[in-house]
């Protein structure tokens, strides 16, 4: 991976004894970093990437798409490459993704579906950026640690971290972006190079709404390594952009003229209206939030503590604390994905600060704990998801896949159809493809319907629902292949 050096020479002219002329301190420089080749961590971070991609693969070509995610992204970036605006009709008819989420980084895939165009290139995409943080992480614990075991180590017990793994199953997500880049910032908080971790972190602004406030969190990081300057510009750039994003960008391109996602914060599940105060005073509340963030610091052996890029997780543990939503609380879905290259390299810092610790059993601990987490690691993998791959019946083509496969052959290319999750993202390609009761005001030519989807009520009479839908039309039943049904509009 590539570095940004800031380029200054003021340590290097700095006096001897640590004062600038007016007798100000100068913060201590991190001392020079050993050498780290590419090539093992590269060959690790292609095996574990292969490991990503074939998990997605699999999960993709046996219709078990957990969510109606890939479908909403697969439309956005297939209108970026096809230059349009970035319209999900699965959101609603017309409907401009980016007033639902500010994520203009997905753009950069656009040219990858010039050569490929399939949901594949999202989830490939993903899994290279996963892996290439993984090169990061690797490389910087050697660097720092001076000990090629541990960066290996820490290679192999982060690629395998649950909250990467997790967020592999839960499919493709734009925090796919910011997964690198927070490692990049991080090496470069770690390594001193002040500006290159500003260089990093401009970028997180565009992979999500809610990243700006994690930029802010940098800015106080290179404030407690003594950069107060640079870091107040950059936390107040961080804090701004996140205003202008949620204030403005986002509300001037929904149609409800608002950020739809206060909604969490301010109402329970069933729409009771909450204020902040009661949702602050609830945030600790649940089982699930306290059980992720055990399993977040105790991946690292709690020692991540003891480093202040710890700073970084805040904001996004804030909002899930905050959160009424469940599926924001606990170790599933992708929200964890984020905070992996964090800890680990925090874990990294903490390693190096204890091993001059005054407290023998510290220093005692700082030299095994990296051993201890690659092992943790790789015996908590025996119970996540990538276990899947080392079973055989995870790759056998099953009764109910070829009933989704001939589903999706019934529809015609060029059709419009209204479809739940389990069909969705093998529709988006060549249809005009409506989430199930989000398409008023549109008469879809075609139903798919999943009849045992749990993301919509299950099915028993799909005549009787496509005319619930859509009572301005008749549809009958064209086709019918065990749990799945299409129906044509006549």
């Amino acid at each position: 991976m590539l570095d940004v050096h800031d380029g200054s020479a003021a340590a290097a002219s700095a006096p001897a004894d640590g004062r600038r002329p007016s007798g100000e301190e100068v913060p201590a420089a991190p001392p020079a970093p050993a050498a780290a080749p590419l090539l093992p961590y590269a060959l690790i971070a292609t095996v574990l990437g292969g490991l990503y991609f074939l998990y997605s693969w699999v999960q993709y070509e046996r219709f078990r798409t957990p969510s109606w995610d890939l479908g909403i992204f697969e439309q956005s970036v297939r209108a970026y490459a096809e230059l349009r605006a970035p319209i999900v009709d699965i959101k609603g008819p017309g409907f401009l993704i980016l007033g639902d989420h500010f994520s203009p980084v997905t753009a950069l895939l656009a040219p990858f579906y010039w050569v490929w165009s399939s949901p594949l290139v999202l989830l490939l995409a993903q899994a290279a950026l996963f892996a290439a943080s993984a090169v990061v992480v690797g490389r910087t614990a050697q660097q720092v640690l001076g000990s090629r075991a541990a960066g290996i180590g820490l290679t192999v017990a982060y690629g395998l971290s649950w909250g990467l793994q997790e967020a592999v199953k839960s499919d493709f997500h734009e925090i796919a972006f910011a997964v690198p880049l927070l490692a990049l910032v991080c090496r470069a908080l770690l390594l001193g190079r002040w500006n290159a971790a500003v260089a990093w972190s401009v970028p997180l602004v565009l992979v999500k709404e809610d990243m700006g406030l994690t930029v802010a969190m940098v800015g106080a990081v290179l404030a407690v390594k003594g950069q107060k300057r640079l870091g107040a510009a950059l936390a107040g750039f961080g804090a701004a952009f996140f205003a202008l994003t949620v204030l403005v960008l986002i509300p001037a391109a929904s149609r409800v003229g608002q950020y739809d996602y206060w909604a969490k914060i301010e109402k329970t599940g069933d729409g009771a209206e909450v204020s902040f105060l009661d949702s602050l005073l609830g945030a600790f509340a649940h089982g699930e939030k306290w059980e992720m963030l055990l399993f977040l610091v105790g991946i690292t052996g709690f020692l991540c503590l003891r480093s202040p890029l710890m700073l970084l997780v805040l904001p996004t543990l804030g909002w899930r604390f905050l959160s009424h939503d469940p599926n924001h609380w606990g170790m599933f879905w992708h929200y964890s994905a984020i905070l992996m290259p964090v800890v680990f390299l925090a874990l990294v810092d903490a390693v190096r600060a204890v091993r001059s610790s005054p407290r023998p059993w510290l220093a005692s601990y700082g030299k095994v704990v990296v051993p201890v987490v690659t092992a943790i690691a790789i015996v908590h993998a025996l119970d996540m998801p990538l276990r899947e791959l080392l079973r055989s019946e995870t790759y056998r083509t099953d009764a109910r896949t070829l009933d989704a496969r001939q589903a999706v052959a019934a529809v015609p290319e060029g059709a419009s159809v209204e479809t739940n999750v389990t069909l969705m993202a093998h529709l988006t390609g060549d249809r005009t493809v409506y989430w199930v009761g989000g398409a008023q005001g549109v008469s879809p030519d075609y139903l798919a319907l999943d009849l045992a989807s749990g993301w919509s009520q299950p099915v028993t009479d799909p005549v009787g629902l496509a005319s619930q839908l859509h009572p301005e039309a008749r549809y009958e039943v064209s086709a019918r292949a065990g749990q799945f049904v299409v129906l044509k509009r006549t």
